[in-house]
């Protein structure tokens, strides 16, 4: 990873050193997501309620600008003034390069018909069945890491292929043994896991961002 990439992961612990106790996990999903992103592959992200919410802020940070510009590059700008001369300007304006990312969360009319017809317990299940392809990442949010969809939505990743990051509480619950990497972020008390998990997944959109997009090397 890039030096300033580093300096974001140490950053983070800086400003939050009870993070300390699960640095090591945050520097190893920062790297298997940015091997999950380098080769093409896509991000799915789930959880309930509070995590629910922050699943779709996660994707909010990766799919547009979170920190960087984030310009398309020279070869789309070309061919959208080839393909479309009247509108290429104002497309190249305000498109930016992505990062593939998913919140299953979003799907309200299948959630709740699944859940209508079927299985609440077995909705993000479903679209990860779905979605996921091997090297895909699925990350999974719990702060009790017991959360029961998304113990079922874990263990068809990892049947499949797809990797699994845990964003837990202290304990990491059933969740840690399903997880390859699991952040138990250092509290037992729900509101508090939920505020140490927000800086956790900015920093890792940070690191994401800086390495496809940063300048420096």
């Amino acid at each position: 990873m890039r030096a300033s990439t580093c300096e974001i992961l140490k950053n983070l612990v800086r400003r939050y050193p009870a993070l300390g106790t699960c640095e090591a996990e945050i520097d190893s999903a920062a790297v298997h997501m940015l091997d999950c992103f380098t080769k093409n592959r896509k991000l799915l992200v789930c959880g309930n309620g509070g995590s629910a919410a922050d699943s779709e802020h996660i994707v909010g940070e990766l799919m547009k600008t979170f920190m960087l510009n984030r310009p398309l590059d020279e070869d789309m700008c070309k061919n959208l003034r080839t393909a479309y001369p009247e509108y290429a300007e104002t497309m190249i304006e305000n498109l930016q390069r992505a990062v593939p990312a998913i919140s299953l969360v979003s799907e309200t009319a299948l959630m709740t018909a699944y859940t209508n017809d079927n299985s609440a317990e077995m909705a993000f299940a479903q679209q990860v069945l779905s979605y996921g392809r091997p090297g895909d990442m699925l990350l999974a949010i719990s702060t009790s890491g017991n959360s029961a969809n998304v113990l079922y939505a874990a263990r068809i990743a990892k049947l499949i292929g797809v990797t699994v990051l845990g964003l837990t509480g202290r304990s990491g619950g059933k969740l840690l043994a399903l997880s390859d990497i699991c952040i138990r972020v250092p509290s037992d008390i729900t509101y508090q896991i939920q505020e140490y998990h927000l800086p956790v997944y900015h920093c890792l959109c940070a690191c994401v961002e800086n390495e496809l997009f940063g300048m420096d090397q």
